[in-house]
């Protein structure tokens, strides 16, 4: 004889119903399609302990800003910073806080964004993050710190930007552009911009980087070594240089920092896919633009704005997301991956 449910229990069950859908409703916005070196299958057999637990490295849940004038008596001029500029608003996030918590969950605009960043990699990259938030995981996948949200629980890889298990599973998250750069650029760019404080709730000491310096670049930056295995190694270039990548469903793009320097403007062709990269010399980034015909720019008439790059000729070009990277991890997601390093092109 079947058993009714009592309208306690029912009443239970109904709420772990909707919790159930909330849930899956509140997983991170889908982003594009993204090239995967591998399976997602073998993406979490690759997932391994970094040490601390789960939110053992706490993320920031509550930011709290101050003014570039108010922030100019705790950064100097050549501290890092990652800079987000979206929907009007300018933010800097100072390495020396995110490299003790990894995540910020953030507002700017309507969205919610989570601004990551993992210092075994170098990888500072956001997230629209919708209706729940991210927080760290404690594993790692490629030495690269793995995510997770706190709607569906399923473990997202910050630089494949996807869902590797979970209910989750095979999504990807949009991104956000986060520029690697320093103090007084980024406020020479975007004087009105905000800045994240030390006041995160959390006692660290934000004065010193467990990990060593980049100014003078010691300790884990300037070790040739890597702390955490990877699934693919690649000598072409020293593992943690650094590199501007992007990659669209069918190609991944590493640009060797130091090549870029060297040039106001690149251009790559894979297939029918048309690449152009141009140099921000303010901010010491890049910019990537994609189309499916040659593009044509005169680089005497590009003029940089708080938005980017800007140009007749770039109108109506894809704008593609890009982020600095240690070569080593970059190349441990993307084996395929193509080089611009000023080396001839096959």
């Amino acid at each position: 004889m079947r058993q009714l449910l009592q309208p306690r229990t029912l009443c239970q069950a109904l709420a772990l119903s909707l919790c159930i859908s909330g849930a899956a409703l509140a997983v991170p916005p889908q982003g594009p399609a993204r090239l995967l070196s591998t399976s997602h299958e073998a993406y979490a057999n690759a997932m391994l302990s970094g040490g601390p637990g789960k939110d053992g490295i706490p993320a920031i849940d509550s930011p709290r800003f101050s003014d570039a004038a108010s922030a100019n008596g705790f950064l100097d001029p050549q501290d890092i910073v990652f800079g987000v500029f979206h929907q009007g608003q300018a933010r800097a996030y100072p390495q020396r806080i995110l490299v003790w918590h990894e995540i910020v969950n953030d507002s700017l605009g309507e969205d919610g964004l989570s601004i990551t960043y993992c210092p075994l990699t170098a990888t500072a990259v956001g997230f629209k993050r919708g209706a729940t938030s991210l927080g760290v995981s404690g594993k790692l996948l490629n030495s690269n710190v793995v995510m997770y949200d706190r709607a569906s629980d399923s473990h997202w890889s910050q630089i494949a930007g996807v869902a590797i298990d979970g209910p989750a599973k095979g999504r990807s998250l949009e991104e956000v552009r986060v520029v690697w750069t320093t103090w007084a650029r980024w406020q020479a760019r975007h004087a009105q911009t905000q800045v994240l404080t030390r006041a995160t709730g959390a006692l660290r000491n934000y004065n010193r980087d467990p990990y060593g310096s980049y100014l003078p670049l010691q300790g884990y930056y300037a070790d040739p070594g890597v702390m955490f295995p990877v699934m693919h190694q690649d000598s072409r270039l020293p593992a943690k240089r650094m590199i501007l990548g992007f990659r669209t469903e069918r190609v991944a793009i590493a640009v060797d920092r130091a090549h870029l320097r060297e040039q106001a403007v690149l251009r790559y062709r894979h297939g029918d896919e048309h690449f152009l990269i141009i140099r921000d010399e303010q901010l010491d980034s890049g910019w990537v633009y994609r189309s499916d015909t040659p593009i044509e720019l005169d680089p005497a008439s590009l003029r940089f704005t708080a938005a980017g790059p800007q140009a007749a000729d770039l109108e109506g070009l894809e704008s593609l997301n890009a982020f600095d990277a240690m070569w080593f991890a970059w190349y441990a997601f993307y084996p395929q991956t193509v080089l611009l390093d000023g080396s001839p092109q096959p």
